[in-house]
């Protein structure tokens, strides 16, 4: 597409004005602000509807009407180089983007887990090419959230190709997008990915047949081995020389006769392509084996992430706080004023470091493990095996994905009910995702269940994890109970249809799944945790430096919150410490250690038989470790979650509902627990 006014420039594009065909006194005062012949000029940005254009030109930056630009030529440019990533869900979109671009897209072996666009940058030629990866869809006619973003994105992206990738192990689906999409533009070219696995499978593709029926460039790739990817952009070049035209139009059942007419004539299909994955469904979602296979592979990853945290956390903090000591006596040695000193180094800097201990090895074991499990296929089967339960609360079986997200982080459970295409039961998912504990509740649950419950040694974390698995069982009932209410009160409607696509088992790419998973994930919420824990620790040392009387303001608003703590069988520090870590969860038991202690800056968790001396010595007893535990699965959601909320519902109501309803869960549930353990 080539660019010949002013108004057709794009945002973030830049050309040389070719002619101004305004009239003259017009052409006057353009000429004034440096609009003339032979001017390079850049669009800024455009105002809603297109006008007006905002242009800079010699460092100015000008307004004008899209009727002015319309009169300014520019000489002839193209269109910077886009290409469109399109095709199926689980077709290995991702992993093809990632392979080309060098990104780190979050790739797994489920349909649905792309729910947004991704952009990134190759070179081919000595050109600079964007390359844009698009939801997977089935259709350019949106059911879903993530299909109608996909579809907008394939209709209105300026682009130069599409790349259209199709699984070469199950074709069909990815024929029939195929064709809809030389319904918008003829410039495609058809990537059969995964052909090692359907070489494997006994699938024979052929590829000149292929081309010869379409028209345009067929590839078969391995989005794994880059060096069979070496010949898409040669492929892409082809397509968009070969200037077809586009095809008629047609309805959804001719294009479907259609494709399985091409996959007759181009692949060569076996009677039982996937006889272990059959193999495997009946042992892991059979009738009676499916919930203990589940609850074992959950129990498993929690030992394993109990057994292998301990001795590291308690490394990481003794190295992090000796840093924090020796920059605390370096700054005395220097004159450093007290006060600055106290507030960047022991309370934002130690504070941030003590969450970071407390986080780290846990998400280094935990997400790793998590994401072997998707990469090897077992989360798709794990939403098979909660539909049921899920159709009879008014929910849909998807919902059983984004609970599973939600243990990472709820905010990203919250953007992943996308996947789910019934309106009612996407917002039954949002409203109770913060039911599910995210990774920054788990410190502080696996903290409190060790001392009070489970102990030491290898018994003990064996004990913790069931305690652990059981916790999480509670919060998956309590979430099926909230979906219930709320399919038969504010969101009434029958469930809509469950179709979801059982992708084949893969053997897991160990050393990219290790790398995705502390890149993408444990750097990821990490880093936001940490954002967020350093200016809420400088808050909590202000609190424990400033005084009220005899008292520090901490201990002072903990005492004015005694009441209310009582009522759930916590006390006021413990409810301050709660409301402190609204922006974070993981800096709840630190805040409350600070004032048990009576210090001034954000107290460490130390060893566990020395937190078990603090917490019984301020009064814990076994009730109230079982109400901290309810009120650390139920409480309100972080600040990134409720905000996560809103963008996916634009609405406050929703957002509002959100909040209130895992926090007045927790409040019924500490009550009546309190109430029963007095008794």
């Amino acid at each position: 597409m080539e660019i010949h006014t002013l108004a057709e420039l794009p945002e973030g594009g830049g050309a040389v004005i070719a002619q101004v065909g305004t009239s003259p006194e017009e052409r006057e005062q353009l000429a004034e602000r440096g609009i003339t012949a032979g001017a390079a000029v850049t669009c800024k940005l455009r105002g809603a509807g297109g006008s007006p254009v905002a242009v800079s030109v010699h460092g100015v930056t000008v307004a004008l009407r899209a009727e002015t630009c319309e009169k300014i030529t520019l000489r002839a440019v193209k269109l910077p180089k886009v290409w469109l990533l399109a095709g199926n869900p689980n077709a290995g979109k991702s992993t093809l983007f990632n392979a080309l671009t060098g990104l780190r897209q979050h790739t797994g072996n489920w349909c649905g887990k792309t729910v947004s666009g991704a952009e990134g940058y190759l070179r081919y030629a000595g050109v600079r090419i964007r390359l844009i990866d698009t939801p997977g869809t089935y259709s350019v006619k949106s059911e879903t959230a993530e299909e109608g973003a996909a579809a907008e994105m394939l209709r209105d992206t300026p682009h130069s190709c599409i790349l259209c990738v199709i699984d070469a192990t199950a074709p069909l689906r990815g024929l029939v997008l195929l064709l809809e999409l030389l319904e918008l533009d003829s410039r495609i070219v058809l990537i059969c990915n995964l052909s090692d696995e359907a070489q494997r499978a006994g699938i024979r593709t052929d590829l000149q047949a292929l081309e010869a029926r379409l028209g345009i460039p067929v590839l078969g790739v391995t989005a794994r081995d880059r060096r069979s990817l070496r010949q898409i952009p040669a492929a892409a070049e082809r397509a968009v020389a070969l200037r077809n035209p586009c095809r008629e139009p047609k309805p959804r059942e001719q294009l479907y006769a259609e494709a399985r007419e091409i996959m007759a004539e181009a692949f060569a299909m076996p009677p039982e392509p996937h006889p272990r994955t059959d193999a495997a469904d009946r042992l892991l979602t059979g009738k009676y084996l499916r919930i203990p296979l589940m609850a074992a592979l959950l129990l498993l990853t929690f030992w394993l992430t109990l057994t292998g945290a301990a001795y590291p956390s308690e490394w990481l903090e003794r190295g992090l706080c000796a840093l924090c000591d020796g920059l605390s006596r370096m700054c005395a040695a220097r004159a450093v004023p007290s006060w600055l000193s106290g507030a960047l180094i022991d309370g934002m800097l130690r504070g941030t470091c003590r969450v970071v201990a407390v986080m780290l090895p846990p998400m280094a074991i935990f997400f790793p493990l998590f994401t072997l499990l998707e990469d090897i296929g077992i989360l798709p089967r794990i939403a098979f095996g909660c539909d049921r339960c899920c159709a009879k609360c008014g929910a849909c079986g998807k919902q059983a994905l984004t609970m599973t997200m939600g243990f990472g982080c709820n905010a990203v459970g919250v953007t992943g009910c996308r996947i789910i295409g019934s309106r009612r039961e996407r917002l039954i998912a949002i409203l109770t995702n913060a039911l599910v504990p995210c990774n920054g509740r788990f410190p502080s649950l696996i903290a409190v269940v060790t001392v009070f419950f489970a102990g030491q040694g290898a018994a003990g974390s064996l004990k913790a994890a069931c305690i652990m698995t059981a916790l999480i069982l509670l919060s998956a009932a309590v979430t099926a109970l909230w979906s219930w209410l709320l399919s038969r009160t504010f969101l009434r409607g029958a469930p809509s249809s469950f179709v979801l696509e059982m992708p084949p088992y893969r053997r897991p790419q160990t050393g990219a799944v290790l790398l995705r998973a502390l890149c993408d994930r444990t750097v990821f919420v990490l880093g936001r945790a940490a954002v967020i824990a350093a200016p809420v620790s400088l808050l909590i040392w202000v609190l424990a430096n400033v005084r009220i009387g005899d008292q520090t303001a901490l201990l002072r608003t903990a005492a004015w919150l005694e009441p209310f703590g009582r009522l759930l069988g916590l006390d006021g520090v413990l409810l301050l410490a709660f409301l402190l870590g609204f922006p974070a969860n993981e800096i709840v038991l630190p805040a409350a250690l600070t004032a048990y202690l009576g210090r001034t800056v954000l107290a460490e968790q130390g060893s566990l038989s020395t937190l078990h001396m603090i917490l019984t010595a301020n009064g814990w007893t076994t009730a109230t470790a079982v109400c901290f535990l309810v009120f650390t699965l139920f409480h309100s959601p972080c600040a990134a979650t409720l905000l996560t909320v809103y963008k996916e519902t634009q609405s406050r109501k929703w957002t509002f509902a959100a909040w209130l309803l895992p926090t007045l869960t927790g409040v019924i549930l500490c009550a009546a627990a309190a109430c029963f353990l007095r008794l």
